[in-house]
């Protein structure tokens, strides 16, 4: 058994030196200082990555035409419900009584100053991420992202005077096909021709369409997804003035720890005029989401990186940073060797030389005290 463990003790690879026969050094221990300091950073950025998800997209044509799709609307406008009217059509012209009924609730236009300061920062994120994330796919915003709107402070001051606003909220379930949700003033009236909207009895001072947008999303609340029309606000510079909004809706499947959820992404552009026909500027004063669907479908897959690559980096990230610290020690030592016998060379030369000077002197000495001597003699 004892020979079989000394045949394994001449494998080993890590031979051991006794502590008298080490000697350290400033400089290694300098090396060896920054090594731990530069592993310590690569270790903390690798478990960053580690712990991030990275996602993959697959496209493919939806054949999916049957199913309805659910919208979701919470806007206030700065008009009183009974002044607007809010109904959705689409290319089938079905009658819209059937897509459901949105929730109108009096309110103020004007913020108090708790909800002000949770709306511009909402109008912030959405700014970023509107001028940051062009492609649609980059609209689904990293995980601990979605929802970094929870903390913000909320009030329940009610400001004073009376309200002046209307706030139209909820979901309605129409065509999967293009369509055009508006409001406009007055109230929607069905008929078998279209709609239309008896304004009538509005004056010129009751229009004002400024408003803002706490929610417009297509499907169920996904987390992870953004929806670029989240904490938009206008104010109109116009009594008439028409918003218009053009989405472009893609259907989506997101694959996340193995469960698969159906939702929607869009982008959108925007443009806003004010209606002057005098000046030929036509049109009907209001908000206009004119969306069109995609024959495209997206599938996002979560994907979380690898265990046994993460592993693998970091014995790499370790090993290497120690492997590279030897060389740098030896090459710094080497240096301060060099340095070190030429500073003792020149400290040779230097005692050399004074050396010789100090003969060259004596034996001057001697010879001028020896010749008045025999100077005597003669």
């Amino acid at each position: 058994m004892r020979r079989r463990l000394k045949h394994v003790e001449s494998l080993d690879i890590f031979p051991k030196v006794q502590e008298e026969y080490t000697q350290p050094t400033t400089s290694g221990g300098t090396v060896s200082i920054l090594s731990f300091i530069v592993i310590i950073i690569l270790v903390y950025t690798e478990i960053r990555y580690y712990s991030s998800s990275q996602l993959k997209f697959e496209y493919s044509v939806d054949h999916d035409i049957d199913s309805k799709l659910k919208i979701n609307v919470d806007i206030t406008v700065a008009m009183p419900c009974s002044k607007i009217g809010a109904d959705i059509l689409d290319v089938t012209n079905q009658n819209t009584q059937s897509f459901g009924e949105l929730e109108e609730e009096l309110t103020h236009f004007e913020l108090t100053p708790p909800h002000r300061a949770q709306w511009d920062t909402m109008q912030k994120i959405n700014l970023y991420i509107r001028e940051e994330y062009h492609a649609i796919q980059d609209l689904i915003w990293k995980e601990g992202y979605s929802n970094i709107l929870k903390g913000l402070p909320t009030g329940n001051d009610i400001p004073v005077g009376k309200p002046d606003a209307c706030r139209l909220r909820g979901s309605l379930v129409v065509n999967k096909v293009s369509g055009n949700f508006h409001i406009t003033a007055g109230k929607h009236i069905p008929h078998p021709a279209g709609h239309a909207h008896i304004s009538a009895f509005l004056k010129d001072s009751d229009y004002n369409f400024s408003h803002r947008i706490e929610r417009f999303s297509f499907g169920e609340p996904t987390a992870g997804v953004f929806d670029p029309l989240e904490g938009d606000e206008k104010v109109a510079p116009t009594n008439f003035h028409m918003y218009q909004y053009y989405l472009k809706v893609v259907p989506t499947e997101i694959v996340h720890n193995n469960r698969r959820q159906s939702t929607y992404q869009y982008s959108v552009t925007e443009q806003a005029r004010p209606i002057n026909h005098q000046s030929g500027s036509h049109g009907v004063p209001g908000i206009y989401f004119k969306y069109d669907m995609s024959f495209v479908k997206v599938k996002v897959t979560v994907e979380k990186h690898s265990t046994w690559r993460f592993l693998v980096r970091l014995c790499g990230i370790i090993g290497g940073v120690f492997a590279t610290s030897g060389i740098i020690n030896g090459l710094v030592k080497l240096l301060i060797d060099f340095i070190n016998k030429r500073r003792k060379g020149k400290l040779n030369k230097e005692s050399s030389i004074s050396s010789v000077n100090l003969a060259t002197v004596q034996i001057l000495s001697d010879n001028i005290v020896k010749k008045p001597s025999a100077t005597v003699q003669l």
